[in-house]
């Protein structure tokens, strides 16, 4: 996008809202952006391996909807108990959640004492996959299985190189799979998930990503190898073996790659921590808009007013000061160019200064334009 027509897009926006009955920080969510992230992802992955929507990176139901219709898939990841309490009020019996990270066992047990009044299809004993990183904690999965009287589905968490937990050796690996299978009827075996991220994270100095990979799924088979010959009453098609997550996604799209299920969230709406070489042809399509209060010339600093001409001399961009409605999000700041907030001032979650150059054309009631760093807690910050 050249800058005439990135300057013509947050214009547009900017007008747009200006004739809105509303003026407060909104979070905008392209979707004609969406739409061509959706079908670039779509293009990409490999025959019969459906996605998995990330719950915490799109966390709106009618976003999810939205994606699920336009990725034709009914796999989500849940990283949040309360996200899992509102899923299973609206999800069917065609949906499959696999937990993103172990929970307690209390949250867990929380769960499922305060299911609520069920007005779907959804059955919250073998739809979900619960998250496992340890023997201990599959025994404690164990436990509730026996006080709920309901089979627990558990996929296990396998550490493929980003060293955050999980089994680590096919020793480990071994013990938790035996007890699995000495408790086949309280304990189901649905399958494994080992995230990748490091694989194009770690300097190409230490080692290449084409390396990391190799590694990462090496791993990854000689695991599934495990079951497959020393468990095979384990062993069926359904099971789910999910990896990757959107800064690796493109890399599984070979018949190399020992997944069978690939999970996505923040390439949709693209954060700026995701502008990444793997995700070079994804656009941005989520933003924050945030009305202008009060405008001002020059930068007034309490305790050193006097420097305010020293200021401008130092940096042009103090020749103009604006208060916006709101601020210190996880955010860059985006439109108009050359804006930034002043450090002198301070930070605030209420009213933030902000400097720009004499050339700045904004006034108050106009937007300035911040695009997130990340989309699962900045989103949130709007209901």
């Amino acid at each position: 996008m050249s800058q005439r027509e990135r300057a013509d897009y947050f214009e547009q926006l900017n007008r747009s809202l200006k004739e809105y009955h509303r003026a407060i920080p909104f979070l905008l969510i392209d979707l004609d952006r969406v739409d061509g992230n959706a079908a670039l992802f779509k293009a990409n992955l490999p025959p019969k391996v459906p996605p998995r929507l990330v719950v915490k990176s799109l966390p709106a139901p009618q976003l999810l909807q939205y994606l699920a219709n336009r990725l034709d898939t009914h796999r989500y990841m849940v990283f949040h108990q309360p996200f899992l309490s509102a899923l299973t009020t609206i999800l069917d019996d065609q949906a499959d959640v696999l937990l993103g990270k172990p929970m307690p066992l209390k949250t867990a047990a929380f769960f499922y004492r305060n299911l609520p009044h069920p007005t779907t299809t959804f059955n919250p004993f073998t739809q979900i996959q619960w998250l496992i990183d340890t023997v201990e904690r599959a025994r404690q999965y164990l436990q509730l299985a026996e006080e709920l009287q309901q089979p627990l589905r558990l996929n296990l968490e396998i550490d493929v190189g980003l060293h955050r937990g999980g089994f680590q050796n096919l020793e480990a690996l071994s013990e938790v799979l035996a007890l699995i299978a000495a408790q086949r009827d309280k304990l189901i075996f649905s399958g494994f998930m080992g995230y990748d991220p490091h694989v194009v994270k770690i300097p190409k100095l230490l080692r290449s990503p084409e390396r990391s990979l190799q590694l990462s799924n090496r791993f990854y088979e000689e695991c599934k190898k495990m079951v497959r010959e020393q468990f095979p009453q384990l062993w069926n098609d359904q099971l789910t073996f999910n990896g990757a997550g959107s800064p690796t996604v493109s890399l599984h799209n070979t018949p190399s790659s020992p997944l069978n299920d690939l999970a996505a969230g923040s390439c949709f709406v693209k954060p700026s921590t995701f502008d990444i070489p793997t995700l070079q042809e994804y656009q941005p399509a989520c933003f924050i808009a945030t009305p202008v209060l009060k405008k001002m010339r020059g930068t007034s600093i309490p305790g050193i007013e006097p420097l305010k001409p020293v200021l401008r001399m130092i940096d042009q961009r103090h020749a103009q000061s604006f208060f916006i409605y709101g601020g210190y999000w996880k955010a860059d700041y985006c439109y108009p160019e050359r804006l930034k907030p002043n450090a002198l001032y301070g930070a605030s979650t209420n009213q933030t200064l902000v400097n720009a150059p004499s050339r700045a054309r904004l006034d108050v009631d106009d937007f300035v334009f911040l695009r997130p760093q990340q989309s699962e807690f900045v989103f949130l910050q709007f209901g």
